[in-house]
């Protein structure tokens, strides 16, 4: 048995992709992602949750605070780098995973694992899963 907890936020970027399979993206251009990021776990902690659902809107709103109004193709941590849906996927559940790991959202709760999902529209999200 599983229990899962999902908060949601949003952001708003802009980029470009190299590569041809990009097609008109590998142009600079805008997106905005609903974020969300879900906390699974086969127990409850003392007080009977998943994980506090305050701490963890504040985690994620602060993530996707550092990201949102920017130009990610200037940002010196994605030099390089491709800032596809599913990159920051992983960049968004990593950030997260260290806040677990340092205690910060739930201390003493055992996580199964992060999953992070970007909806870059009705019709297209991508997901990343780790532990924490």
């Amino acid at each position: 048995m599983t229990f899962t907890v999902t908060v949601r936020d949003h952001m708003m970027i802009a980029h470009s992709l190299a590569g041809e399979s990009f097609g008109p993206a590998q142009q600079l251009h805008g997106a905005t992602f609903v974020v969300d990021a879900s906390f699974a776990a086969t127990d409850l902690d003392a007080d009977g949750v998943v994980v506090d659902i305050g701490r963890v809107t504040a985690a994620l709103a602060e993530i996707t605070g550092s990201l949102t109004y920017r130009n990610l193709d200037e940002d010196p941590r994605f030099a390089g780098r491709n800032t596809t849906t599913e990159v920051l996927c992983k960049v968004i559940a990593d950030r997260l995973a260290e806040q677990v790991t340092s205690g910060a959202l739930a201390p003493g709760q055992q996580f199964q694992s992060i999953t992070v999902t970007l909806h870059e529209s009705h019709i297209a999200w991508a997901s990343y899963t780790r532990a924490p």
